[in-house]
């Protein structure tokens, strides 16, 4: 099976590489071999290569920063999967749209489920539900594209929380983290597991045409800064934790607004895959294992 993946050099990417299995075939794309923003790319990309499977796991994802670029943030979060998903269309292949909590408002305070309607805050979500609502367009009731969200992810290489709050251990005595957002980080390493468990199954039977993937539990960004603190201490990454304090929302305020709630109900996925997932707690472990900090 041939599989066509984007964003190779994010840190969804890496891991995907890192955890493909010998049978796939895997044609890997980084933003520089090519481009999201331009949709001709895209389409011609399918035509060069004839993929079984394109993997979508590149995206814009510099949350604040969408909101003075919506134009580009809905160029390669919604013009790219419409583009795959048109050329897929005429060609026979399929998409896995790896997508985002953020298409949800965070305002109900229960977990989400894959059914629930979209209703995104900011540019970046909206930039997100576009490309899940254009490529869900395209193929109609067709199970040939799965749109797999997550949230919060972290991982051993790239730009995440995780490595953020691992340097600045090292660098202050104290920090401020915000404590009233309520999620679930997922691991890269055990995300990239579940798309390829995606992939290897999807041919054998009927899967749920959106999934939610994170890894188990509940925290508050402050909590997951304090674990990561606790545990990078323990795992001799830095000599003495920061004492972290808890802060509001409105204490640090961004550009763009964040959902205060983003719990996904990842339940039917599980079954789905077969898998059980992993307390967050546990993934951090791993990611602080791998990581690749300064």
């Amino acid at each position: 099976m041939k599989i066509l993946l984007t964003g190779a050099g994010g840190q969804l990417g890496q891991a995907l590489l890192d955890a493909k299995p010998e049978a796939f075939e895997l044609i890997s794309t980084t933003r520089q071999e090519l481009n999201l923003a331009d949709a001709e790319a895209c389409r011609s990309a399918v035509r060069q290569h004839q993929p079984d499977w394109v993997l979508n796991a590149g995206a814009y994802t510099a949350v604040d920063k969408a909101e003075s670029e919506p134009e580009l943030a809905h160029a390669v979060n919604g013009g790219a999967p419409e583009a795959f998903a048109q050329e897929l269309e005429r060609q026979g292949g399929r998409l896995l749209q790896v997508s985002t909590d953020f298409v949800f408002n965070g305002t109900q305070g229960t977990p989400y489920q894959p059914e629930q309607a979209r209703e995104p805050l900011g540019v970046y979500g909206a930039s997100k539900a576009a490309g899940e609502a254009a490529i869900q367009s395209v193929f109609g009731t067709e199970r040939r594209v799965l749109i797999l969200r997550t949230s919060w992810v972290i991982g051993p290489v790239g730009k995440n929380f995780a490595l953020t709050m691992l340097r600045l251990h090292r660098e202050r005595d104290q920090l401020g983290v915000v404590a009233d957002q309520v999620g679930c980080p997922t691991s890269t390493l055990n995300l990239a597991q579940a798309c390829w468990r995606t992939l290897q199954i999807a041919g054998e039977r009927d899967m749920p045409a959106v999934m939610h993937w994170c890894d188990n539990g509940a925290a508050g960004w402050y909590d997951v800064a304090g674990a990561i603190g606790q545990i990078g201490a323990e795992l001799g990454l830095i000599d003495t934790p920061a004492k972290v304090q808890p802060i509001t929302t409105s204490d640090y305020p961004t550009p763009a607004e964040r959902p205060s709630y983003s719990l996904l109900d990842c339940t039917s996925t599980r079954a789905a895959l077969e898998l059980d997932g992993e307390h967050w707690q546990q993934a951090l472990r791993a990611v602080l294992q791998q990581a690749k900090t300064p």
